[in-house]
């Protein structure tokens, strides 16, 4: 806290610039993904309760329509360069109302998927201490203590922060690529490839294929943290669209190929009952982590476990640097209380950063004076909601691009003004009708749960613009660079 820099005026707060290079982004954009978790433990669901083989299909079509969306969401980010990304793109279209209820959603979204996997990880790691240590504490105690190193972690700055995400996401991409790559050139498991059980389009449709769906959307959650870094990106006008490109492509590609082989590994028309079966022994990693094993040996079947505590821990460290960012913006242009936008010697959110743990330890406490189970309630409960308010946040991005555009006249392509940004839209408002079509599914059958969850989305939205109604506030001007040379920043 003595860190703290000098009081300045608002305009003059700005995080510290040239501090990421497209890797470092890149980085930062596939740790929010925490790709082992999506293995792990989104794969055997998505096989078990949704489409069965059909599943990598699914992350395909996500791809494709985040592919889409993510047109336009560049083409913004070219002229409006500021850390609060969707609710800074979605006011400068739509009005500052619906900009703050976006940022009300995007805060919701980020800390409800952080909690979430704060309970997957203390699970996780109580069960390897269970294992391996005399330490028998419960999950809680394993989430608190990480929250006090995350914290730490961002205040030492984002460039910290992206080397130690770096080595977590090389680790666990590597040993799940070498898996997929020597399967495919193997041939596939004892049914080969099955290209046509998991890409046809009956494939795709077979079965409840909103919650593949679901699934496959969270595995692309946080690429838009491209766009959140751009104020201390290097020439952002040109990392961003490079890194937000790159990470949709390298995000649909690994989950498509790695969720392919592991089904083909069991057989295509096995895999949906050893799916069920991983379900229903209460380990459903061992869905994914027995075909590495079988191919590899003991000693991946060792280092897997240990590898998905790594993984959810680097995806907990992303949301966390992401929601700061968040509530650093909404401190800087007086939506929230100014103290927000301290920053310290390193540039890093500081303030931010410490209510944003407070918020986690708000979320966590209540699952465990509760005794919740951490998977089954706090992890797939949030999950849901979290997917659903960033979607939200996608459909009304799409259209922000488009009002904008056709307003300002700053660019006249018209596939990446009009055309991409409305197709991505209704692909996005497809997708959000299949996960509520499912969502009881989703959260194990309680159909009052799922109302409650799916109606706290558009409520908070709503709370955010209200609040703003009210109490009206014209942003401080934003020390951003322009996103282009040629473009000056607008505000």
């Amino acid at each position: 806290m003595s860190a703290q820099t000098p009081q300045h005026p608002a305009a003059e707060r700005r995080l510290r610039p040239n501090a990421l290079g497209v890797v470092g982004v890149l980085f930062l954009v596939l740790s929010a993904q925490a790709p082992l978790t999506g293995i792990a433990g989104a794969v055997p669901l998505s096989v078990a309760l949704g489409n069965g083989p059909g599943v990598p299909a699914a992350y395909a079509a996500a791809g494709a329509v985040v592919l889409l969306f993510s047109v336009g969401f560049v083409a913004m980010s070219r002229h409006v360069v500021d850390p609060g990304a969707f609710y800074t793109y979605i006011g400068t279209g739509l009005g500052r109302a619906a900009g703050t209820g976006s940022a009300a959603v995007a805060l919701f979204a980020y800390c409800t998927i952080q909690a979430a996997m704060y309970g997957l990880y203390g699970a996780t790691v109580a069960q390897l201490m269970d294992a391996h240590t005399a330490l028998e504490w419960p999950w809680w105690v394993w989430a608190l203590l990480t929250m006090a190193v995350v914290q730490v972690l961002g205040i030492a700055g984002i460039d910290m922060g992206a080397r130690v995400l770096a080595v977590f996401v090389v680790a666990e991409t590597s040993i799940l690529l070498a898996f997929a790559l020597v399967t495919l050139v193997r041939g596939g498991g004892p049914e080969g490839l099955g290209v046509a059980d998991s890409f046809s389009p009956g494939a795709a449709l077979d079965g409840a294929p909103g919650v593949a769906m679901m699934f496959a959307v969270a595995s692309m959650f946080g690429f838009e943290a491209t766009a959140i870094y751009g104020e201390e990106a290097r020439e952002p006008h040109r990392t961003v669209p490079r890194a937000t490109y790159l990470s949709i492509t390298l995000i649909t590609a690994f989950f498509a190929l790695t969720s392919w082989m592991v089904i083909s590994a069991h057989g295509a028309s096995h895999a949906a009952e050893a799916a069920g079966s991983a379900l229903e022994s209460g380990d459903s990693s061992a869905f994914v982590f027995q075909p590495i094993e079988d191919l590899f040996g003991s000693w991946a079947g060792d280092l897997l476990p240990v590898l998905l505590a790594t993984s959810l821990f680097a995806g907990i460290l992303a949301f966390h640097n992401s929601a700061n960012r968040y509530l650093f913006a909404l401190g800087r242009e007086r939506r929230l209380p100014r103290a927000l936008s301290g920053l310290n010697r390193r540039g890093a959110p500081w303030a931010a950063g410490v209510v944003q743990t407070a918020v986690a330890v708000c979320l966590v406490v209540p699952f465990a004076l509760a005794h919740k189970d951490p998977v089954v309630t706090l992890f797939s409960w949030f999950s849901g909601v979290a997917v659903l308010a960033i979607m939200l946040l996608y459909f009304l991005t799409s259209v922000s691009v488009v009002v904008f555009f056709r307003r300002a006249r700053l660019d006249r392509r018209l596939w990446h003004t009009a055309l991409a940004p409305a197709l991505g839209a209704l692909g996005v408002a497809g997708a959000i009708w299949l996960v509520l079509d499912n969502l009881t599914t989703l959260i194990g059958g309680d159909r009052t749960t799922a109302t409650w969850l799916a109606l706290a989305v558009p409520a908070v939205w709503l709370l955010g613009a209200v609040a703003h109604l009210l109490r009206p506030v014209t942003p401080t001007p934003t020390p951003a660079r322009s996103a282009h040379p040629e473009d000056p920043p607008l505000t």
